[in-house]
């Protein structure tokens, strides 16, 4: 066993090594002499686990230091080796002896893969840190802390299945943690899942509701969250469940200011909405949101469909499928007879199809969102009983103008007109 006075000055050695290096090394230099500092400092019989540990703390301190994203990767990921090794090789060292400083390494790695953009790698290397084993006991605050980086990771790739599956780990200890930073990500990465996955009205909900943390947020951020707040609920499929969501994001003050303001304007007031206008949109959308769905269609094109579909509602009683086809444009009319039963089917349509006939019913008033029950009722005379209605209405005004101008006109109704 080696004389602690002479563990103490090697180790005392190699940690002068490392705090001089920027003076004693030139920057290409350093690399290869932090390696050899590592290497001789595992490698090294005279040294115990304790001067190994108070040395690797050093070279981490010494690693953050040389602010260089590529040295953090190779020296990080030679000091992870350098360890797995040691261990290996039958030394003293147990799995969980330098656990905190193999955690280090990683999270330090981890942000030079970021720096360079490489956040696949990024997410690998945190997912390897031991968050709750016997060796090494976590708080929630430094998992959560964690696991938010690797959602992060993930959803810049795009890659929401593996995403998702830290967020489901997140939503078991969030509730513990009361830091707002950690419980903003969360929530933020919350909706980006769910506008990935096309639940765009969840998603929608979810944006609008961070736009409103004015303590947690700065002012641009805010704006940018609304504005996906919006985009979301334009995208989300026609119904009362979306009217409401473009009702509250109508009604909010900032609205007016963001360049998605004219297209939420039309949709709120059920306005058909021109090729021109759904282009300039389109601009401004991420590509999961432009993308194709199973009918080979865009999900922007499929919400404009049956948006417009819903704003022929407001207008016409009835209508032809040729001529609803003509007005949507992008249809036929057997794929124009095909949304509106879907949107029937799933009550987001009040109305009835003659299919015989190739028209469509449509009924006043609002649809549930209930599936089934935007099927109108088929009464026999239905149409006719309507028509005598308003015949009917339109007599009585006339009626009502011709008492009108005798009570003020007397003489003019005597002389031009027969009562």
């Amino acid at each position: 066993m080696a004389n602690p006075q002479a563990q103490e000055a090697l180790a005392q050695i190699q940690i002068d090594r490392l705090y001089n290096l920027k003076s004693t090394s030139t920057p290409e230099g350093i690399t290869n002499e932090m390696k050899d500092i590592l290497t001789s400092t595992f490698n090294s019989a005279s040294l115990g686990v304790i001067a190994q540990r108070v040395i690797l703390d050093k070279y981490v301190i010494a690693l953050r230091e040389v602010s260089n994203a590529n040295a953090w990767v190779e020296l990080g990921n030679h000091a992870l080796t350098t360890l797995e090794n040691s261990s290996s090789a039958g030394q003293s060292l147990t799995a969980g002896t330098f656990s905190e400083q193999a955690a280090a390494l990683r999270e330090l790695v981890a942000d030079g893969h970021e720096a360079n953009e490489d956040y696949d790698e990024a997410a690998r290397t945190l997912a390897e840190i031991p968050l709750d084993t016997s060796q090494r006991r976590v708080g929630p605050k430094d998992r959560v802390r964690v696991w938010v980086r690797i959602v992060r990771n993930y959803l810049e790739i795009d890659n929401t299945t593996a995403a998702e599956t830290y967020l489901n780990k997140l939503k078991n200890v969030i509730y513990q943690v009361d830091d707002p930073a950690l419980n903003l990500h969360f929530r933020l990465s919350q909706a980006r899942i769910q506008d990935a996955k096309r639940e765009f009205l969840p998603a929608s909900q979810a944006y609008h509701d961070i736009s409103l943390l004015s303590a947690a947020v700065s002012e641009d951020e805010r704006l940018q969250t609304l504005s996906m707040a919006v985009k979301c609920a334009i995208l989300a499929p026609a119904g009362p469940l979306r009217s409401r969501a473009l009702g509250r994001l109508f009604k909010d003050e900032r609205s007016p200011h963001l360049d998605e303001f004219g297209m939420l304007e039309k949709m709120f007031f059920d306005r058909l909405l021109a090729p021109s206008e759904v282009e300039k949109f389109a601009d401004g959308l991420a590509p999961h949101q432009l993308a194709l769905t199973a009918d080979g269609s865009t999900v922007l094109a499929r919400a404009v469909v049956e948006h417009n579909l819903l704003a022929v509602s407001r207008l016409y009683s009835n209508i032809a499928f040729t001529a609803l086809a003509a007005i949507l444009g992008s249809l036929d009319a057997a794929k124009a007879e095909d949304t509106t039963a879907k949107m029937i089917e799933q009550g987001r349509l009040v109305g009835r199809i003659d299919q015989i006939e190739g028209v469509v019913y449509f009924e006043r008033g609002e649809a549930s969102g209930e599936k089934g029950s935007g099927r109108a009722d088929v009464t026999i005379g239905r149409e006719m009983r309507r028509w005598d209605a308003n015949v009917q209405g339109l007599a009585e005004e006339v009626e009502n103008v011709t008492n009108a101008l005798q009570r003020e006109f007397p003489d003019f109704v005597a002389a031009n007109l027969v009562v």
